[in-house]
């Protein structure tokens, strides 16, 4: 029975269904000669960790407790028993770094993020050095800084984090569960240069517009969003176009497509890929994902986004509630106007990020009902992609793009992917 001991940050929606989906995978794991042994859950506050790192996991009933208790909105440091050890944030840090460093050496150790925030790249890139495995539903680690082409500077977050592709796995980053980010890397295996790239990549953006389009307010949509998982934790991250761009090269809601002039410079391990780059995506952190797979070296300061809301509702001016509970409300009018005005052009809104060499543009624009984009409704996420050998007929990956327990799934099956890589 091969054994992949793991610790997972990120107890929210994403975080709990993919301890349930290890539950309730017990048997088929099995089957395939496969234990996920959960040493070590965390959440903003704190990490628990078991008393035996070597022998020992979190037992299911108690991880499905775990779950109950992130529901009701509770903090994870109320199941602390005499079984586990519980350390405070950030504290918990350190002591992820260290059991790392004990495990790498022993049994490995896959460390799983499914938080949203920046804040845990110092410890995917400590993991990842110690010989470690990282499996990432959390965009922000992999949109952080690049370097502008100086071979000479010190490398930054993003190039240390990357410095062993073989150790990580960030399927769930684009398209929740669909097999972009694989699909993708077995082109680029093969050498087939990728010419363009157009798609739908934001199940939220892509849920958000096409309601809008039935005549249903936006405030009512995003909320309703919100309440089914397909946004952030806080909405405006979807909103305004971030995590788009971190995708593909950040927007917010759907994509189309563009022509655009052949790319000039090309990243040394995919020097091959010379021609169109074309990321029409709703996501813009999906666009920059995927445009740095592809070897270009974009930071988000490059991509000009138009945002759904504006500045003066921004985080530092209202909180989450107030933005949901009467900012939204403001946006109504003005979004219904444009839904109306494309409806009398026979035309629909859809949210499109377009990558041009190393710059990239993300806004809402009208697209023919009857088009491929035009067509898609709900959360479904759509990419197709040319080349050499997909060149009149792309490559088109279709399917659910947001939701915990959909992205969830695609992280389990990183997780798994993995599993070659363990003793």
């Amino acid at each position: 029975m091969k054994t992949i001991p793991l610790i997972l940050m990120g107890c929210g929606g994403v975080g709990s269904h993919l301890l349930q989906h290890i539950v309730s995978c017990r048997s088929l794991h099995s089957l395939q000669g496969l234990l996920l042994r959960v040493v070590g859950v965390g959440d903003s506050k704190s990490l628990m960790v078991v008393d035996d790192l070597l022998n020992k996991g979190l037992d299911d009933n108690f991880l499905l407790e775990l779950c109950r208790l992130k529901h009701a909105g509770e903090s994870i440091s109320k199941l602390a028993d005499r079984h586990c050890h519980v350390f405070a944030h950030p504290e918990s840090q350190g002591k992820i770094v260290e059991i790392a460093s004990q495990l790498g050496k022993k049994s490995g150790l896959a460390f799983v993020d499914c938080t949203a925030s920046s804040g845990t790249v110092s410890v995917l890139k400590q993991v990842v050095d110690m010989g470690c495995c990282v499996v990432m539903a959390n965009k922000k680690p992999l949109t952080s800084t690049m370097l502008n082409n100086n071979p000479y500077m010190e490398q930054e977050d993003y190039e240390n984090l990357m410095k062993y592709p073989r150790r990580i796995r960030h399927e769930s980053t684009v398209g929740a569960g669909l097999p972009v980010i694989a699909s993708l890397n077995r082109i680029i295996s093969s050498g087939d240069p990728v010419h363009r790239i157009v798609g739908s990549l934001s199940g939220t953006l892509g849920y958000v517009m096409s309601e809008v389009e039935d005549g249903k307010p936006l405030s009512q949509v995003v909320r309703a969003a919100k309440s089914l998982g397909y946004t952030e934790p806080d909405p405006r991250d979807d909103l305004g176009g971030m995590d788009v761009a971190r995708k593909v090269c950040f927007s917010s809601g759907k994509f189309t497509f563009a022509v655009v002039p052949a790319l000039s410079k090309t990243h040394k391990s995919v020097s091959y890929f010379s021609k169109i780059l074309v990321l029409c995506l709703a996501n813009g952190a999906s666009a920059l994902i995927l445009a740095r797979i592809l070897g270009r070296r974009i930071n988000m300061d490059s991509i000009q986004v138009e945002s759904l809301y504006p500045k003066e509702m921004g985080p530092d001016v209202m909180t989450v509630d107030d933005f949901l509970g009467r900012g939204l409300l403001l946006l109504d009018n003005d979004i219904q106007e444009r839904v109306e005005k494309a409806a009398s052009n026979g035309n629909v809104l859809r949210y499109v990020c377009v990558i041009e060499g190393p710059r990239c543009k993300v806004g809402v624009q009208e697209l023919p009902k009857n088009s491929a984009l035009g067509r898609l409704r709900g959360s479904d996420n759509v990419l197709e992609v040319y080349t050499r050998c997909y060149s009149d007929q792309p490559l088109v990956i279709q399917g659910a793009g947001a939701g915990n327990d959909t992205t969830a799934a695609g992280v389990l099956a990183d997780i798994v992917d993995i599993q070659d890589l363990f003793p």
